[in-house]
């Protein structure tokens, strides 16, 4: 359960910050409501992988699913570049963030 409580954390880390670019600033209410309620989400699963899982690794990994994911989300959202240098490093990310899982207890 406590790779759920990560995946879940990660997943929310990537509707936070995604959550950022439509706060304008935190002047805007639902968005910046939204994103607190994502932070605050995401802060509680990590804080109960953390019990199960060493904390280097769950954060780690959870940045790691928050950095790739937010990559991807600037890609969908935003039109942000899709360059073939892009997809390398986001797939090194991931590679790493599934390297850590394997070779992980919990």
């Amino acid at each position: 359960m406590a790779w759920v409580y990560v995946f879940v954390a990660g997943v929310f880390e990537v509707v936070w910050i995604t959550g950022l670019k439509y706060t304008d600033g935190f002047t805007r209410l639902w968005p910046s409501v939204g994103t607190v309620a994502a932070i605050i989400t995401s802060m509680v699963c990590l804080a109960l992988a953390v019990r199960v899982i060493p904390i280097g690794t769950a954060y780690a990994v959870w940045t790691g699913i928050g950095a790739a994911g937010a990559v991807v989300a600037g890609m969908i959202l935003f039109n942000e570049p899709r360059d073939v240098a892009r997809l390398v490093f986001i797939a090194l990310i991931v590679s790493g963030v599934v390297g850590l899982k394997l070779s992980a207890p919990g």
